[in-house]
């Protein structure tokens, strides 16, 4: 896949870093010079430019970019300015960072769905998510084995697990699903809202757009969600 990281700061250079050793493009951009000179030998590329002005981020590989990131973070107006021509140069897939709750409300109101909380998750946990396709979330338990978040397909809708047996065919244990509704926040703006239904039995129904958790072994895992695109 292809990414770009906007702003390299701890955070942002860590996260370009482990992608690129994932084997993804990855086109790192920072307007600090001393940065960009940093990572350039460590990525595919890396690019000095101000994220804030269109011209420039016009330059940018924007069209065949499959996800942007904005991981500004010591700057919320450049992070704000930088994520917002996003927004309006129609980039595929937009992931900004947010420190404040203010921040956050803000962005949600751009309607960014998608914001990263470094202060909380690691770069290492990011990666592994962007890393794998229809992760909604992921957390390694160890180098085998990890519990990961992924949209239930269509395929699977008004389904009990008995019936769709992940157990039987993959190795692959349900955890709990959640149930995703849509609130409004301070300000107005609607937000999703993450509701945990329990622990999973054999007889729990699986709903479209809904979350299941699931623990396995990486192998079984990732063949489950590559099974997934088909559907």
């Amino acid at each position: 896949m292809k990414y770009i990281i906007v702003g390299l700061g701890n955070f942002g250079a860590s996260l370009a870093e482990k992608l690129t050793k994932m084997g993804n493009e990855v086109i790192g951009v920072d307007m600090n010079m001393s940065k960009v000179e940093a990572i350039k030998d460590k990525i595919t590329h890396a690019v000095n430019l101000d994220s804030t002005d269109i011209t420039a981020v016009s330059s940018l590989p924007l069209s065949d970019t499959d996800i942007v990131i904005v991981g500004i973070g010591e700057d919320k107006g450049s992070n704000i300015m930088a994520t917002a021509l996003m927004k309006q140069l129609r980039v595929k897939r937009l992931i900004s960072r947010a420190v404040s709750p203010l921040q956050e409300m803000v962005l949600e109101a751009m309607g960014v769905d998608e914001i990263i909380h470094p202060e909380e998750e690691t770069a290492e946990r990011w990666a592994k998510k962007l890393n794998l396709h229809g992760v909604v979330d992921s957390f390694e338990v160890n180098r085998d084995y990890s519990i990961i978040e992924t949209e239930i397909p269509a395929e699977f809708d008004g389904r009990t697990l008995e019936e769709i047996g992940l157990k039987r065919k993959y190795d692959i244990i349900v955890l709990t699903t959640i149930k995703i509704t849509r609130e409004k926040n301070e300000i107005g703006t609607n937000r999703d809202v993450s509701n945990v239904q329990g622990v999973a039995s054999a007889k729990t129904v699986l709903h479209k757009h809904d979350i299941m958790v699931l623990y396995g072994h990486n192998k079984n895992l990732k063949k489950l969600l590559k099974d997934q695109e088909k559907y």
